[in-house]
This record gives C-alpha cells, sequence and structure tokens, in this order.
C-alpha cells in the first residue's frame, strides 16, 4: 500500500481520478494548434503528479486515452501518442519523487487493442523501472474505455464459476486498484465518459470550469475537500 506524508481523516491515502478534458479549447482560446494543448496538458500532469505526491494522494489516475479517442484526426493522434511515449519516459523524475507508473486498458494481445509497439514498450519499461517505489501510485489509462473493461471483465468471470461482483472485480484490468474517492472532471463538462465507471460508484465528483492545462494545486486541495 503506498504511504504518504499528509492522511485523509480515515487515516488512508485517498484515490483521486482525473478526466483530463479541454487541452484543445485551452489551445484555440490562445489561436495555437490543438496539438499545443496536448503538449500543455501533459506538462500540466508532470506537475500535478508532484503537488500530488505532497498531499494524501495515494493512488492518482488519469484518462490519458480513450478507447474512442482513435476516430480523432491523425495528426493529432500521432501526437498525444509521442505525449504518452514521453509521459512513460518520465522515469526519473518519478523514481525521485518514489511515484509507481502503471497502465491500464484493453491488453496489448487482443485483437481490438490499438496500443502501437513503441507505446508498448514505453510503457512495460516505466513499470519496470519504477516497481520499487513505495509512494503515490500513478495509473495511466490508456486505450482504456469502462464499457471494454467490464465486457473483458465478465467473459473471463464467465469461465471461472458464477458471475457475480465479486468475479467482475478479480477480472477488472487493474483489480488491486481501489475504488476511486474523488472523480475529476475539467473543462466545464457535466459528464464522466466512460470512465472509471465501476470503481467511481460512490465517488464523490468534482467539476470546474477550469480546462486542464490550468488545473493546478488550488483545483486539486478543493477537489480533496469533498473527501475530508
Amino acid at each position: 500500500m503506498p504511504t504518504s506524508d499528509t492522511h485523509s481523516p480515515t487515516g488512508r491515502p485517498v484515490h483521486v481520478a482525473c478526466i483530463m478534458d479541454g487541452n484543445g479549447r485551452w489551445a484555440n482560446r490562445r489561436n495555437l494548434p490543438r496539438t499545443e494543448g496536448h503538449t500543455e496538458g501533459e506538462e500540466n500532469l508532470a506537475r500535478l503528479v508532484r503537488v500530488a505526491v505532497t498531499r494524501n494522494v495515494g493512488w492518482l489516475t488519469v484518462f490519458g486515452f480513450s478507447t474512442e479517442n482513435w476516430v480523432r484526426p491523425r495528426g493529432e493522434v500521432r501526437h498525444i501518442l509521442g505525449l504518452h511515449k514521453k509521459l512513460f519516459g518520465r522515469v526519473a523524475e518519478l523514481n525521485e519523487l518514489n511515484v509507481r507508473i502503471q497502465w491500464m486498458g484493453r491488453p496489448f494481445d487482443l485483437p481490438e487493442a490499438r496500443t502501437p509497439k513503441y507505446v508498448q514498450r514505453a510503457i512495460r519499461r516505466a513499470i519496470r523501472d519504477t516497481a520499487k517505489n513505495t509512494g503515490m501510485v500513478l495509473t495511466v489509462a490508456f486505450d482504456y474505455g469502462s464499457h471494454a473493461e467490464m465486457v473483458h471483465a465478465a467473459q473471463l468471470a464467465a469461465t471461472q464459476g458464477p458471475v457475480d461482483e465479486a468475479a467482475i472485480e478479480r477480472n477488472l484490468y487493474l483489480p488491486d486498484l481501489p475504488p476511486v474517492d474523488v472523480l475529476v472532471r475539467t473543462s466545464g463538462e457535466l459528464r464522466i465518459s466512460n470512465f472509471m465507471l465501476w470503481q467511481s460508484a460512490g465517488s464523490e465528483v468534482y467539476f470546474t470550469e477550469r480546462p486542464w492545462p490550468e488545473f493546478d494545486a488550488a483545483e486539486l486541495d478543493a477537489a480533496l475537500l469533498l473527501v475530508r
């Protein structure tokens, strides 16, 4: 279990999940290409990780790329893929922060999985090279959709015996990931977009008008107030 300097009143670190929305709108307001918004969003995630490790956050899970995002323009998708390779390459910084990284999404060996080989390699290296860290767990959801996850879990459960809630939970992509305490959605959208529907049942939800590149320490603290 991750350790944390600052704990919640319940005596345990909390799980924060973020739908990182608004990168394109952030760029449009500045008359920049959408790709610049995604670049700034990736940089802001790095900033937020540095903040989160000083709070009572034991698990930070972020929606990096959904199963639906593949329909975006090819150039934009290619740029986002490069950013995720860079994100999973921040091993030295993660090790310095004692952060362990993991990935959640459609298993690479499934026919419908679409994570490119070079991103797969970056994911595997990051997981391996941060595996001994004992602090906050950063989970990046890539090629992820909650419906796909639950269908996959149900299919596996059906081969093992009766399909009940416990069987579904055992077969989620990351069954050891605890339930979400607070779900964050940025950029003024009041929806949760097929993200961790099973794990977020009963969680608090924090909506903010700020786009993801502007989600800062004050916003994180406001979200954490919902679970104090």
